[in-house]
């Protein structure tokens, strides 16, 4: 690759990781202030009451991950080879199938709203605000789904700036929302959630201007050399696979946090998940180029742009968890009260788990980001087994660390992510060994 090269893919490097944060960090101030403005308006109550919900919004992030991701992998190689009838036909499909998931969901939160806030939380004091918070969440499910899955297309696609952008305007209006439908109309949690509808319908609005597009691919049909469904799930499971075990852990950490520490512990793990939205903020973008860029290359057999590309990812993505981190350490007691902390016992505890959280999520975005490594180069055992270990291993070393120590629960995420990466580090060496004896 020559220096003109170099330049052109520098060139289309920054503008997909630009184009990918401002998207990530749309998403994540959303959800982060969303997170301070209930906790403000509402109280800590309203905070746990989100984070008891985000199981849900994980599972329908996974369900869309399943064929979003991996119908923007192979879209992405098939552009590559310009192989538009295979990008319309995956399109087609993963168009559809995200907007049938999304309407099973409305009719479970048509038919069985409180059976669903039950099985979130077992506290009485805190099942009616999660059962609030969950109901427009189930019956704007369609709304999560079709817009994560758009936004991943037609960034593929050629308009990752036209994706920021609704992302954007769909979190400008989700806060703004926020402000009317609790205060103004007195709605209390369950405004905070139809808030996040109303803005994820208006960002699916914009992003539809990318089908007036002459450029466009992504149009619908049915036409196709072979079916699909079989390599679109294949590239997807790994995402999704990770995605799932992670609406688990959600699930299985907000039990044994709400066992082991009550009500102030459920705060503070809130509070910690919403740091993870910082850190995600950058990895989401990160991995998002990574794998769009990186699917084009090796659409186009060039592994050393692809070895490009990568060193510029993991460099980024190192300078930016850096920064977080100090920052974390630095200003831990302002974060705690942004969230509504109503108590110096609180405060204390909140701090302590920051910085703690602070460092066990530099672990987690390498690992995470290695997998989509694993998965372009097609090690995909490796994938998938990261795509399981990245939050089953935290499970059981949560378990047990709440029964043994619960003073050092905090530390579990940390402890968890160090075997993973050693666990990580052996199955690569053997792998490499096996291959060359081959």
């Amino acid at each position: 690759m020559d220096n003109k090269e170099r330049s052109e893919l520098t060139a289309q490097f920054r503008r997909f990781i630009w184009s990918s944060i401002l998207i990530s960090l749309s998403g994540c101030l959303g959800n982060v202030v969303d997170g301070i403005i209930v906790g403000k308006l509402i109280g800590p109550d309203g905070v746990s009451a989100i984070n008891l919900s985000k199981p849900v919004v994980q599972l329908l992030f996974t369900l869309s991950m399943i064929t979003a991701s991996g119908a923007s992998m192979l879209v992405g190689f098939a552009l590559g080879k310009k192989d538009l009838r295979r990008v319309r036909y995956i399109y087609t499909q993963s168009f559809t199938i995200n907007l049938f998931i999304g309407i099973l969901f409305t009719f479970i939160g048509l038919l069985f709203p409180m059976a669903a806030g039950r099985l979130l939380c077992s506290d009485v004091n805190l099942l009616v605000p999660t059962t609030d918070y969950l109901h427009p969440m189930l019956l704007g499910a369609p709304s999560y789904l079709m817009m994560w899955a758009i936004s991943i297309m037609i960034s593929v696609d050629g308009s990752p700036r036209l994706a920021s952008v609704a992302v954007l305007a769909d979190n400008i209006l989700n806060l703004s929302m926020d402000l009317v439908f609790i205060q103004a109309f007195g709605w209390g949690i369950a405004g905070s959630s139809l808030a996040t509808v109303t803005g994820h319908l208006a960002g699916i609005a914009i992003m539809c201007l990318h089908f007036r597009n002459k450029d466009n691919h992504l149009h619908f049909s049915f036409q196709h050399d072979a079916p699909e469904w079989g390599n679109i799930i294949s590239q997807g499971a790994p995402l999704a696979v990770a995605s799932v075990c992670l609406t688990v852990l959600l699930f299985s950490a907000n039990r044994i946090v709400l066992v082991t520490s009550g009500r102030i512990g459920i705060f503070v793990f809130a509070v910690c998940m919403n740091l993870l939205q910082i850190y995600n903020l950058f990895l989401a973008g990160t991995c998002r180029t990574l794998q769009t860029l990186g699917a084009i290359q090796i659409g186009k057999e060039d592994k050393e742009s692809f070895r490009f590309v990568m060193i510029k990812a993991f460099r980024f993505i190192t300078i930016a968890m850096i920064i977080t981190c100090l920052f974390v350490w630095l200003y831990p007691q302002a974060i705690a009260g942004l969230f509504g902390a109503d108590s110096p016992e609180m405060e204390s505890e909140t701090i302590h788990a920051l910085r703690i959280f602070a460092l066990s999520f530099i672990p987690f975005c390498y690992i995470y980001a290695v997998m989509i490594v694993y998965k372009l180069y097609g090690w995909h055992k490796m994938a998938l087994f990261i795509s399981f270990a990245l939050s089953l291993t935290v499970i059981p070393v949560l378990w047990v660390v709440s029964r043994t120590a619960p003073h050092l629960l905090w530390y579990s995420y940390l402890i968890a992510y160090s075997i993973e990466i050693a666990v990580i580090v052996v199955l690569h060496i053997l792998t490499k060994k096996r291959q060359v004896k081959v």
